[in-house]
């Protein structure tokens, strides 16, 4: 195939007559890179070059200091590289280096302004990958963090896959293996657990030394023991992941299932094993093993001292070069662990002096942040409780248990560092409990009659999420907040009329505008001036549509399943709201270092040239999501 109708069959260029194609002849050519050849990095002048790759694979890269790289992208056959100096007056905000012997073909900078100009589709397609300096993010957030090297020593683990400390090959047995021979392997092996597979090599099963005590040296002797099988005692349809899954993912899914043995699969092929004892070789128990140590806390000075562990957690995932909003969800699975723990003790001292709980079925739920996996180093409470319909006869049998333990969760989840809702959204208020058909009676009057401070409960409560017991409680109530919505719409009008008083915090001139009241003067807020806005916009739509989602990129990517953005628009929504995380979660470490309580306010003069032109721009994704969101709901009102 010849390059040029190989490059006619690319986006954007497939959208071009072949006359236009033609005039590329003349002033293209192609050029031959060898394996690791740098093409150029982020400090050149532009070449003046775009460059289509005809074969071979080009790692797109920043460069840290002191000579660190860190590949933040990968491009391959029939993509491109380099466009970000042609289509903006900046100059290159990574490098590019082959992988592989490459092959690229190169467009001059006046041609594909030329021909830009006569068919704007094609400026439109690069623009969107230079949509804003938000990329930039990736080479400020490494320059920045992987400066000091005991920090970056620490940060490397996390950075680990499975396939990198996976043990393999993997002992395996058959269905009809016996249990004597399986200990025997296990025994001289030194092994913890053998993997059973059928005859295909399929694994079925995994038998480890707890199957051999409970299920075999347990039993009571009998004439059958001598003739037990792999598939008698096998735990069947066992967990897996891939090779390519990261270290803290594998422990805390291993830690969430109290699973000590974990196998790797590759498609259908088993490619290794991994155990808990093999990740504690990477990490401390003060980052990945954090959630093990919340669940088995005996006090709440316990529990406080493992949340203030956190901190090194989040510093650790910030110097990473990876997502910052899987980093916030990573925190926000230990915080739900503290307080899932937090919320036993309790519940436990509550027995012990003499509480009686009633035959109920209950569900502690989270909002806010929290509902959402949202949450960073410094989250209030926001909490409720949700009973079955019980009869009113049991009603001063439940308050005489809930009212008592209401108020010792929230003070004990206060003791341990999660401070008191300003807006009281706790369940020691009774605002915030209730029988189901108590909150499904309180949550119609919101959306019936959306007084302001109605619509303010709702914001916060509609990210609701389980926690703790009766799961169901919380969907049936979920179920009831799409139906209402749906035949009152109109509250979403006033929603949005209440959430978008306030504006991005940006003058005419582009400066920052900050705050001139005393507790914040010369400050600003990241998130209430900032993220919030993404998360209400956001929410708005799910409501509308119905669906549900927990966190706010999850929100994005259904609303772009649902047509209702487009693919551009949810990469600077996304890109943005990386942004605002990053910034937030970063202000957030250096307080707590300082001695101070976190806070998402911040004086944007203090932060670097480039982080500050980084959070304009994130401010105005925000402003323009706003107003698009403002026409689209204002609709209602004329139906």
């Amino acid at each position: 195939m010849g390059i040029l109708k190989r490059l006619k069959q690319s986006e954007p260029f497939k959208n071009l007559p072949d006359h236009e194609i033609e005039k590329f002849r003349e002033k293209v050519f192609v050029k031959k890179f060898s394996n690791n050849e740098v093409i150029f990095s982020q400090y050149d002048e532009p070449t003046g070059f775009l460059y289509f790759i005809i074969d071979g694979i080009v790692e797109i890269f920043t460069e840290a200091t002191e000579g660190v790289e860190v590949v933040v992208d990968i491009r391959k056959e029939g993509e491109f590289f380099g466009w970000t100096p042609i289509f903006s007056n900046e100059g290159y905000t990574a490098g590019a280096k082959t992988a592989t012997i490459t092959e690229c073909l190169l467009i001059p900078r006046e041609l594909i302004l030329d021909i830009s100009r006569k068919y704007p589709i094609i400026a439109n397609f690069f623009s969107k990958a230079v949509f804003s300096r938000i990329k930039r993010l990736y080479s400020d957030v490494v320059k920045t963090q992987l400066s000091e090297p005991v920090s970056l020593i620490e940060a490397f683990p996390f950075q680990k896959k499975l396939i990198e400390i996976m043990s393999s090959p993997v002992e395996i047995c058959f269905p009809e293996t016996t249990v004597h021979e399986i200990a025997k392997i296990m025994t001289i092996k030194g092994i913890g657990s053998i993997l059973v597979c059928d005859h295909n090599r399929k694994l079925i099963g995994i038998i480890t030394e707890r199957d051999l005590v409970v299920k075999v040296l347990a039993r009571e002797i009998d004439s059958n023991l001598g003739t037990l099988q792999a598939k008698d005692i096998m735990t069947p349809e066992p967990y897996y992941m891939s090779p390519e899954t990261y270290m803290y993912e594998a422990a805390a899914f291993m830690l969430r299932h109290k699973i000590r043995h974990l196998p790797v699969l590759d498609g259908d092929k088993i490619v290794g094993i991994v155990t808990i004892r093999d990740l504690m070789k990477f990490r401390s128990q003060k980052t990945i093993f954090l959630v093990g140590k919340a669940k088995e806390a005996r006090s709440l000075d316990e529990l406080s001292r493992i949340k203030k562990e956190l901190v090194l957690v989040a510093k650790v995932l910030l110097m990473e070069n990876r997502s910052h909003v899987e980093t916030m969800e990573i925190i926000s699975y230990i915080h739900h662990n503290i307080i899932k723990r937090c919320f036993k003790l309790v519940y436990e001292d509550m027995i012990s002096d003499g509480f009686k709980p009633p035959d109920i079925k209950f569900c502690f739920m989270i909002m806010g942040s929290g509902g959402r996996k949202e949450m960073l180093l410094g989250p209030d409470q926001d909490n409720g409780f949700v009973f079955e319909d019980y009869p009113d006869e049991l009603h001063d049998e439940v308050e005489a248990f809930f009212v008592p333990f209401a108020e010792r969760l929230v003070n004990a989840l206060a003791r341990v560092g999660y401070s008191l809702c300003h807006g009281k959204v706790m369940v020691n208020n009774p605002l915030w409990r209730g029988r189901l058909k108590d909150w499904k009676e309180r949550i119609a009057k919101w959306i019936e009659v959306p007084e302001p401070q109605r619509v303010r409960y709702s914001s916060i409560f509609f990210d609701f999420m389980p926690l703790i017991g009766e799961t169901r409680l919380c969907h049936e109530l979920r179920d009831f907040v799409y139906k209402e919505i749906k035949e009152n719409s109109i509250f979403l009008y006033h929603m949005m009329e209440l959430d978008f008083k306030h504006k991005v915090p940006l003058g005419i001139l582009g400066r920052f505008i900050t705050s001139s009241d005393d507790k914040h003067k010369g400050k600003l807020s990241v998130k209430e001036n900032g993220s919030i806005f993404i998360v209400d916009c956001v929410r708005m739509y799910m409501l509308e549509k119905g669906i549900y989602a927990t966190t706010t990129i999850d929100r994005l990517d259904k609303l772009l399943e649902l047509k209702v953005f487009n693919a551009a628009m949810v990469e600077h929504i996304k890109a943005a709201f990386e942004f605002f995380t990053y910034i937030r979660l970063k202000n957030e470490i250096n307080l707590i270092e300082q001695g101070k309580e976190p806070s998402h306010y911040l004086d944007p003069y203090k932060l670097p040239k480039q982080e500050q032109e980084l959070l304009k721009e994130a401010f105005k994704v925000a402003d323009k999501l706003q107003e698009s969101t403002r026409r689209y709901f204002s609709r209602i009102v004329g139906r």
